[in-house]
């Protein structure tokens, strides 16, 4: 049976060991409390590092087998991998540039080696565990080449991924050396899951301008296939904190604690020690607001907790020094004998500690410069019992996006950050309780359970859309299919696409003639008397004409508004105008303009935009746009916008690749059809095909074609092959080979 294995970078419990007895402590972090309830289930499994590093093979056999029992795997690293992969290029290098701090980022070779051996670690163990229809999610910028990793490994494999801290804009990751590289690896698999709209946003841009990937809703087609990019803002246990927080122990300590307290009001801090939270500029704010408003000394206490990180590493020690001397400057200058403007704690706390300080705390000050999602707020809300209190919250933080209701800041504005106390600290009670019932009512809804469930669907929705719109590779057997069928029918009609499908797409559309490969193989199909070929284009008539026009084959132009037969000349099928040309000519000049390299081709009923030699990102940024603008005008006239290959071509809605080729099926009987096209626009002539017809798109994307081919090359040799008598033994595996 199918199973969902779990990875992270740590798996949900901490390994210590003492007395050489090993012990096993539960993590309460959110991640493992939302997945809690589905890694146990059945064969579920949660694959991840044990928290310490065990190199005796005896050791790490008891643990392999005293985790079996809770449904974990562990992966074992060094000493060396623990310092150069995670201390190095996951927050050395990931974890500055993703939070906007490139200047503290570390770029070294040797650390980004061992993140991707690391990596591969991971993904010897899971192939190890996993079978081909298992669905595997992972999490976090630790293993970031993972899905990629795996996707090549186990091709059918239902993978999904979500990133628990920010992503930045482009220019800040493209400073990244191996950025090319940290995309294609996320890019394997089937769901891409961020906190906010944003952070998504800023992904599929650097997909866009980095690797050439365009994106449509979220929708990321590689060629090889197609996946989704979405956003999960993540959750908290809402139950967990609010009853908690209604337990007669935290209670208790709440009393002791305001007991221990002269001021009448309470500001809340607790961050984990890092320069992406802020705290040196949340203290500069205090110091400013108590300098500002005098009235509020000795009335007013910041608790302030920050628990320890990294205080090893340079960058932390300068922090933590930092931190120090600003907290006590600040108590030295305005302390009383009675009073100290500033409660500060260097450790970590149980959670019914942190449950009693946020019910006693009349502010919550959550002001970090940069964040993925930030918890602590939410489990500040959810504590609220009586829902007296005001969260100030940063804007930066991926909560505000959800936590409206709170008094959004921009942590680099001090001022602002001090106007802002000042008015929490003077709310009225019934703003208060209003403003927290909303966000509470918010929380309840979208909790850590939510979060789970909403990723879990959509990559089940994921999936099955790609299996709906997937095409089979056209294999050796399904070729012997068609040619048996081929060779039995007494007509035969073939409709082949002639850019994309017939010749690769040039820099230039006039330098995409016809090779006498292409010439002789057309010829040589059109001479059985059996066969009717018709090569369709979206090309201008009369080059079409100049190209093709001599030979016996029917020809369809400009997606089907002329037509030709080997044996008559051009013709139209439909009474079109093209008075519309006109102002939309003026519409396009405008986007040239912008867009160095781009040019305008002119059709008898359409107009094309062409964007093949302009710089990557440039392009698919001003096409977007243009198919926008195109389709406001196009809504409420007769025309039609497509968004194809490097080109936003715009005509009457009549004209109809599909509708052009219906024509000849009704035409011309026939025991064989083959359609060979590339692009979205072909898709209209796979759709007019009878059931029975052989469909082939090239290129791996999303399509109602049964069939694909990877270039032109493979459907010329596929023709060549049709063509040719049957041969027997070695040289009919040979041509397979080169088929292939």
């Amino acid at each position: 049976m199918a199973k969902l294995i779990i990875v992270s970078n740590r798996l949900p419990v901490k390994l210590q060991e003492k007395d050489n007895e090993l012990q096993y402590k539960t993590s309460e972090g959110g991640l493992a409390t939302g997945l809690g309830s589905i890694y146990k289930q059945d064969d579920n499994l949660w694959i991840g590092w044990p928290g310490m590093v065990v190199e005796d093979k005896g050791k790490q056999a008891r643990i392999i087998k005293d985790l079996e029992q809770e449904n974990m795997y562990p992966v074992f690293l060094t000493e060396t991998e623990i310092k150069e992969f995670y201390e190095g290029f996951s927050n050395e290098t990931l974890w500055p540039t993703f939070h906007y701090f490139s200047q503290y980022a570390v770029y070294d070779q040797q650390l980004w080696e061992t993140y991707v051996s690391v990596n591969q670690k991971y993904c010897e163990e899971i192939i190890q565990q996993a079978g081909p229809e298992d669905t595997i999610w992972v999490h976090d910028y630790q293993l970031l080449l993972l899905p990629s990793m795996l996707r090549e490994r186990l091709p059918n494999c239902t993978i999904g991924f979500f990133q628990h801290i920010p992503f930045p804009s482009y220019e800040v990751f493209r400073l990244l050396p191996w950025r090319k590289e940290i995309l294609e690896g996320m890019l394997g698999a089937d769901l891409v899951g961020f906190h906010t709209y944003d952070d998504m946003r800023h992904f599929l841009s650097s997909v866009n301008r980095l690797v050439g990937h365009g994106g449509m809703h979220g929708w990321i087609n590689t060629g090889a296939r197609s996946l989704l990019v979405d956003s999960f803002p993540m959750g908290i246990d809402y139950d967990k904190y609010s009853s908690i927080a209604d337990t007669e122990e935290v209670k208790r300590r709440e009393t002791i604690y305001r007991s221990n307290l002269t001021a009448e009001k309470i500001v809340l801090s607790i961050d984990r020690l890092d320069y992406s939270k802020g705290i040196p500029q949340r203290l500069e704010a205090f110091e400013l607001f108590l300098e500002k408003y005098p009235e509020f000394h000795q009335k007013v206490t910041l608790v302030m907790l920050v628990v320890p990180s990294r205080d090893e590493v340079e960058k932390y020690k300068e922090l933590k020094e930092e931190v120090d001397e600003l907290v006590g400057r600040i108590n030295g200058k305005y302390s009383h004998i009675n009073w100290n403007p500033i409660q500060y704690f260097y450790r970590s706390y149980p959670l019914e500690t942190l449950s009693a300080l946020y019910r006693m705390a009349d502010i919550a000050l959550v002001t970090p410069m940069r964040d993925g999602m930030n918890l602590v707020c939410k489990e500040y809300v959810a504590s609220k019992l009586d829902q007296k209190g005001v969260l100030i919250l940063s804007e930066m933080a991926g909560a505000s996006k959800e936590l409206s209701e709170a008094m959004l800041i921009n942590p680099n504005d001090i001022n602002q950050l001090v106007e802002a106390l000042r008015q929490a600290l003077t709310m009225p009670e019934e703003q208060q309780k209003l403003s927290m019932s909303h966000m509470q009512d918010s929380l309840k809804r979208y909790n850590i359970h939510h979060w789970v469930s909403m990723f879990m669907d959509r990559l089940s929705y994921v999936k099955i859309k790609q299996m709906s719109m997937a095409t089979s590779y056209l294999d050796e057997a399904t070729f012997h299919e068609l040619r048996d069928s081929y060779d039995t029918a007494s007509t035969r009609l073939f409709f082949l696409e002639y850019d994309g499908a017939l010749v690769d797409f040039k820099s230039k559309p006039l330098m995409a003639r016809p090779d006498e490969e292409l010439m002789a193989l057309l010829e040589k199909l059109s001479s059985n008397p059996r066969n009717k070929v018709v090569v369709v284009s979206s090309r201008d008539k009369d080059n079409m004409q100049d190209w093709l026009g001599h030979l016996k084959i029917d020809i369809i132009a400009e997606h089907g508004v002329w037509v030709k037969q080997s044996d008559t000349g051009w013709q139209t099928m439909l009474s079109l105008m093209d008075d519309w040309k006109r102002d939309i000519r003026l519409i396009m000049d405008l986007y040239v303009d912008r867009t160095p390299g781009s040019f305008i081709e002119e059709k008898d009923y359409a107009l094309v935009w062409h964007y093949r030699r302009v710089e990557t990102g440039l392009g698919e940024l001003r096409a977007r746009e243009l198919v926008s603008h195109l389709n406001f005008l196009a809504s409420n006239s007769n025309l039609q916008v497509l968004d194809g290959q490097m080109a936003v071509e715009i005509k009457a809605n009549e004209i109809n690749k599909g509708r052009a080729t219906s024509r000849w099926l009704n035409m011309y009987p026939h025991d064989f059809v083959l359609a060979i096209g590339d692009d979205w626009g072909d898709e209209e002539i796979f759709k007019s095909m009878p059931r029975e017809a052989y469909t082939v798109k090239i290129g791996n994307a999303y399509s109602v074609a049964k069939y694909h081919l990877d270039t032109c090359s493979e459907a010329r040799k596929l023709l060549g092959r049709l063509v040719q008598k049957k041969k027997e033994g070695k040289q009919e595996e040979m041509e397979s080979e080169n088929l292939h």
